[in-house]
């Protein structure tokens, strides 16, 4: 009796265990279909190689997904609890949620750009919260009948193949098939092994579209046998980004904007190299007499001269070299020079170990010069009898005393004045990526505006936009010079990107993500003022390329 009951044990397992497979075989072909809406989002390959690496990495990858979920969730139940009944209901079920996770996967790689993760379940939680209360119907019934369609496809498979085991068995049409996803498996993990070597873009831009996917890389082996030079490998992976195709002519000023009459009143740029605190800022606003407009949540991530090219051009900094190449000017003094307006920089402090501003920087302005104090700068009739134009002071040294004694003195002089200034004021560059990663409030009196807290995210290129199109009155479409936005009309929340040497730096208005070359990033979060994960999680890197999407439009308008 116990031999007959063990029979019946080992015969019934054996017949479960071939079904789960065969079950699992018409799963991956399902899972292959639906993955397609991956590759629908995002451009083909140029060469052919990219071409069969994307086929093939298609097929084997989305073949490991749905035999790694048979291994480690399927396979144990079939042995802990052969039952046919309550293997082949869990069965279908457990694929059904798997599928529905694909497709819902594949709608916010459609939308946001990545997968879904922990790291931005915010962004993917509202993008389902805009769905369902822009059509709630349509939401709901197109998520149900998904559900049901998917769950009765998953019971038929699985009576079919249950009824028809023994023939299905007798088959020879799965063998090649099999061995042909086991073929494209390591050749797909093979050709990006090269691929990372030789830095192929054409393949290695291929890693984060489809989900879960950590192609192989053997740098360490390879190097190990002397097949892989580490040294120049190293050195091409962490060069400085930079554009593979031309970058677009920055724009010229002749008939674009119309406005001939120069305005009356200047525009103050106050700058200091210390963070504008909270503080600072509200006894500005409170003896200002224009209208305040607090930043709340204003960027500047830029180091060195990065941060100049991003506050005076309103472009990132990858745009910077070529850019100064082009030796035109930024849109903003190109138009002070037709309204024959006066520019003035004004250097304060004796910080010997600062390097020197860039030499892009001293050709701008009309006026420059170096004062190791503001002794000659305090009083409101020097102040007052400025020539009208832009007016830029830097505060080079950490010394808070003089230039809050200096922001005193011209708001003071501001008093005397019939016709008021307009006068920014914040911080500018960073000494590392911990600093470039936080917020830095900046302060915006402006005579005609209301005094309002911006808590949209706001940047530093955002200034020229505001400056040309309300000081200036040009209003020439933002897209043409400019990656910021006006500020007195910002109304929505942005995701802003730039670039440093070593990687980019996206932010969002309560976390910001640096992701450098090698696809690492570190996520800050502004309200705890420090850094919460480290990880490889490439993914990511598709919202720190949000701006080259916009440029791209940029470029296509230029040429």
């Amino acid at each position: 009796m116990l031999s007959f009951d063990r029979k019946t044990y080992s015969k019934r397992l054996l017949q479960l265990i071939s079904w789960s497979h065969w079950f699992t075989f018409f799963n991956i072909a399902i899972a292959i279909a639906l993955s397609s809406f991956y590759l629908f989002s995002e451009s083909s390959p140029e060469s052919l190689l990219g071409q069969i690496y994307l086929v093939t990495t298609w097929f084997s990858h989305m073949a490991f997904l749905t035999f790694i979920s048979f291994v480690l969730i399927v396979f144990p139940l079939t042995l802990l609890f052969p039952y046919t009944r309550f293997i082949r209901t869990s069965a279908s079920l457990i694929f059904t949620l798997g599928l529905l996770l694909l497709i819902l996967d594949a709608f916010i790689y459609t939308r946001l750009g990545y997968h879904l993760n922990a790291s931005s379940s915010d962004q993917i939680l509202a993008l389902i919260n805009n769905q369902i209360q822009h059509d709630p119907r349509s939401f709901w019934f197109i998520s149900i009948v998904l559900c049901l369609v998917i769950l009765a496809a998953e019971l038929v498979i699985s009576n079919y193949a249950w009824k028809h085991l023994k023939q299905l068995q007798k088959t020879v049409f799965a063998r090649p098939i099999v061995q042909g996803l086991v073929a494209s498996f390591f050749f797909s993990h093979i050709t990006h092994i090269w691929a990372d070597t030789e830095l192929n873009y054409d393949i290695l831009r291929q890693d984060t579209v489809l989900p879960l996917s950590y192609p192989t890389t053997a740098k360490t082996l390879l190097t190990k046998y002397g097949m892989f030079d580490q040294q120049d490998y190293v050195a091409r992976k962490t060069s400085p980004l930079s554009f593979s195709s031309a970058v677009p002519q920055y724009p010229a000023l002749t008939g674009q904007c119309a406005s001939q009459q120069a305005p009356t009143r200047s525009a103050f740029i106050v700058l200091t190299r210390d963070m504008l605190s909270d503080k600072q800022s509200r006894q500005f606003a409170q003896r200002a007499s224009s209208p305040a407009i607090k930043l709340q949540h204003h960027i500047d991530n830029a180091i060195g001269g990065d941060a100049w090219f991003n506050l005076l051009y309103s472009l990132p900094s990858i745009y910077q070299q070529e850019i100064i190449k082009q030796g035109l000017e930024p849109v903003l003094f190109q138009k002070l020079e037709q309204l024959k307006l006066a520019s003035s920089y004004t250097r304060i402090g004796d910080n010997k170990a600062e390097q020197e501003d860039a030499l892009w920087l001293a050709k701008l302005f009309n006026e420059h010069k170096k004062l190791n104090d503001i002794s000659s700068l305090i009083f409101a009739k020097k102040l007052n009898n400025l020539q009208p134009g832009l007016h830029l002071i830097y505060f080079s040294d950490q010394d808070q005393y003089q230039f809050e004694l200096f922001m005193d003195a011209l708001l003071l002089a501001q008093r005397q004045k019939q016709q008021q200034d307009i006068i920014w004021v914040s911080s500018i560059g960073n000494t590392g990526k911990d600093t470039g990663l936080s917020i830095k409030p900046a302060l915006l009196l402006w005579p005609d505006a209301k005094a309002s807290n911006i808590s949209s995210l706001t940047s530093q290129m955002d200034l020229q936009p505001t400056l040309f199109k309300n000081w200036l009155g040009c209003d020439m479409d933002t897209g043409l010079y400019s990656n910021g936005s006006d500020l007195l009309t910002l109304k929505k929340n942005r995701v802003i990107a730039n670039t440093t040497d070593d990687g980019i730096m996206v932010f969002n208005k309560d976390k910001s993500v640096f992701i450098d070359q090698n696809g690492n990033f570190q996520s800050y979060s502004r309200q705890l003022q420090a850094p919460i994960t480290v990880s490889s999680d490439f993914p990511l890197m598709i919202d720190g390329v949000h701006f080259i999407k916009q440029f791209s439009q940029l470029n296509k308008q230029t040429q």
